[in-house]
């Protein structure tokens, strides 16, 4: 009922790491289980001691997006669209040029039709929640634009709605939140298997940067602290992907394994590359074992 197109699809015709109680374990290895140090180690491919906060600062580190955006053939088409504009950090927007829509900066610009600029208003005159993070509805309009439009070889989403919600003790907008994140991810989906580019040629990846406590208090918060904010789960469903629905008595993946599987899915080696980096996951590459 939460997830209806992450059990009625991904779950059918993908796979998902994840379930303990199916032998499936899947975690960060960063020892912190917080956002910067997870999206750096998701990213990147290993974990980075030196980051411990996400008010770090510009990343050191090339992330895998960055290093596909090198090669010619990808080169102007790696996309950021991300709720969080910690992101211009973790992706190091300077340095990398990725292009990126990240937190309140306006989607839209240069001449404007009635549409877009009404978009910008609601970016400009909406309440914030805080001035780090958009609301998932917002960065969502945009994200469908801009696929039709430039049609990206990557691009990495980042909704962070649920996070919030459970930091305020809202655990009724948990719920909302998260299923309206379902419904994201199902039009996004659908909206790529529209285009002839992408249809039965794309595949998504879907996690988390940390997990949460649990308990009557502790599933609001995340950290070292927390029991069981180091566990995450990883969902996998694309041509490439043999349909094995969730993974049961499988080999522990971590977080740092996915940087290497974004590249492996499009032909690329990104641990030969950074050979300090995880390898990608095992088993989701449909004739690959790692």
């Amino acid at each position: 009922m939460l997830f209806p197109f992450l059990w009625e699809v991904v779950a059918r015709q993908g796979q998902i790491l994840g379930n303990q109680n199916k032998g499936s374990v899947a975690h960060v290895t960063n020892g912190l289980a917080f956002s910067y140090p997870g999206y750096n180690e998701m990213l990147t491919g290993q974990p980075d001691p030196r980051i411990n906060s996400n008010e770090f600062g510009p990343n050191p580190n090339t992330t895998v997006f960055e290093w596909m955006n090198q090669l010619p053939e990808f080169h102007g088409r790696v996309a950021v669209y991300s709720t969080w504009d910690v992101f211009k950090n973790i992706f190091n927007e300077p340095r990398s040029q990725l292009v990126m829509q990240v937190g309140w900066d306006l989607p839209e610009k240069g001449d404007l039709t009635p549409r877009q600029e009404l978009l910008n208003q609601l970016y400009r005159t909406t309440t914030r929640l805080d001035d780090e993070d958009v609301w998932d509805s917002f960065l969502q309009i945009p994200l469908l634009d801009y696929v039709k439009s430039a049609h990206p070889r990557l691009l990495f989403v980042g909704y962070g709605e649920t996070d919030n919600w459970a930091h305020a003790g809202r655990y009724d907008l948990v719920l909302e939140s998260a299923h309206q994140f379902d419904q994201f991810v199902r039009q996004l989906w659908a909206t790529m298997q529209a285009m002839p580019e992408y249809r039965e040629q794309t595949t998504f990846i879907i996690t988390t940067d940390h997990g949460r406590g649990s308990g009557l208090e502790e599933w609001k918060e995340h950290g070292a602290e927390q029991k069981g904010s180091e566990n995450i789960w990883i969902a996998v469903m694309g041509p490439d992907t043999s349909p094995s629905g969730e993974r049961e008595n499988a080999p522990a993946v971590t977080q740092s394994q996915i940087a290497a599987t974004i590249a492996a899915f499009l032909g690329k080696d990104f641990h030969q590359a950074y050979p300090e980096t995880a390898v990608p996951l095992p088993g989701v590459i449909r004739g690959e074992i790692h």
